[in-house]
């Protein structure tokens, strides 16, 4: 017998003798542990599919509507009505027909009658609580040639291997077929900028600046200058399919420029300030964007007609008809006023997210790349549907 066992055996004897002499003492009740939840975890809810879903209230249209925004509004809704007429609305808040009688009132009025028409023969709503964000964008002008240049960067036009196919986990979106067959996520901008679409006939121009081709796809659009004086409109065509990423927003959270310093200039100055690190900061944002070249009036926005200066807005089409006016009451004078929704944006999703249009040149430029706005969001829409709208379950 081991120590250790003896020791046991010699323990376990002197117990049952001292147990023999004494009472035995109540047991001990040991309760048992008791079950601690883990900490909740905080569950941040999904948005709302569409307007219908962020819910709808009818509200008192504005006191004052001046005939600059009014005339603005009254001129883009016109051009807007044969495309929303016939547009598929996925805000669920109203159908192409809902439209026809203000679009065909709209064609006979005079600018001195558009503050009352936008006041009096609409419906005035709120979606989900109002409160607003708005941006702003522009048409960037940069410099750009026909033929490749040492430096120059190429603008791409529409590549054909770009497709909409189903990928092995059933989800739908643009991709390419690969040589097995299977769809795959299309081309992020690190490949497409290391040469992975080089020399197959895809370029549209090359331009001169890489940061400046960079700020365009984040426009839309943009124009060309050539050395020889002459110009060319690029604009929107596709996209590769891959998350736009923020880069202001990047340098904000990394400390490296203030919140509220990531002005579009400031990000420019930074780039080029630290053209290594810059060029991998773009390339954190893997969506690439596609260009056509333009023939006619000014850019052309989601609903294919031209946007117009102090006049477009860009929204998320679940949540605004495209070609609806819409009413910013913001804390920047510059942007307070009617706007009509004819364009969509990458980054401008969800309720009362906006991005305001001002056109071309230095002072579009230092407008847009500063705006940043805060305060409430109106929707205009046909008198009568609002509250059908409301009512909806």
């Amino acid at each position: 017998m081991s120590f250790a066992r003896r020791a046991f055996a010699l323990a376990s004897a002197l117990l049952l003798a001292a147990c023999a002499a004494q009472p035995t003492p109540p047991p001990t009740v040991t309760p048992p542990p008791v079950a601690v939840p883990p900490p909740a975890v905080p569950v941040t809810p999904p948005p709302p599919a569409n307007a219908l879903a962020a819910g709808v209230a009818i509200v008192p249209p504005a006191a004052t509507i001046y005939d600059a925004w009014a005339t603005r509004a009254l001129s883009a809704f016109k051009t807007s009505c044969p495309s929303l007429m016939r547009r598929q609305d996925q805000s669920g808040l109203a159908q192409g027909q809902d439209w026809a009688p203000l679009c065909a009132e709209a064609a006979t009025l005079a600018p001195e009658q558009a503050a009352a028409f936008f006041r009096d023969r609409f419906d005035w709503v709120r979606v989900g609580t109002g409160k607003a964000f708005a941006t702003g964008y522009y048409e960037p002008e940069i410099q750009a040639s026909r033929t490749p240049q040492p430096g120059y960067v190429p603008i791409y036009m529409v590549p054909p291997d770009l497709v909409r196919c189903t990928r092995p986990d059933g989800t739908t979106g643009r991709g390419r077929i690969d040589q097995t067959g299977i769809c795959v996520p299309y081309y992020s901008r690190a490949e497409i900028e290391s040469g992975v679409l080089a020399n197959k006939g895809l370029e549209i121009a090359w331009a001169a600046d890489p940061v400046d081709l960079f700020f365009v796809e984040i426009q839309g659009s943009g124009r060309l200058t050539f050395p020889d004086g002459t110009s060319a409109r690029i604009g929107y065509a596709d996209q590769n399919g891959l998350a736009y990423t923020a880069i202001g927003k990047l340098l904000r959270d990394r400390g490296i420029l203030p919140a509220g310093g990531a002005s579009m200039q400031a990000i420019k100055d930074w780039i080029r300030a630290n053209p290594d690190q810059g060029r991998e900061l773009m390339r954190e944002n893997a969506s690439y964007i596609f260009f056509k070249e333009l023939n006619g009036p000014g850019p052309v926005g989601a609903l294919n007609v031209p946007v117009t200066p102090h006049g477009t807005v860009a929204a998320d089409p679940k949540f605004v008809p495209l070609g609806a006016p819409i009413y910013l009451a913001v804390d920047r004078p510059e942007a307070y006023g009617l706007w009509v929704a004819q364009d969509t944006g990458g980054a401008i999703k969800g309720p009362n997210r906006f991005d305001t249009f001002w056109g071309s040149g230095l002072q579009a430029t230092l407008t847009a790349g500063g705006m940043a706005a805060n305060g409430v969001a109106y929707v205009l829409l046909p008198k009568g549907v609002a509250a059908r709208a409301a009512a909806q379950p």
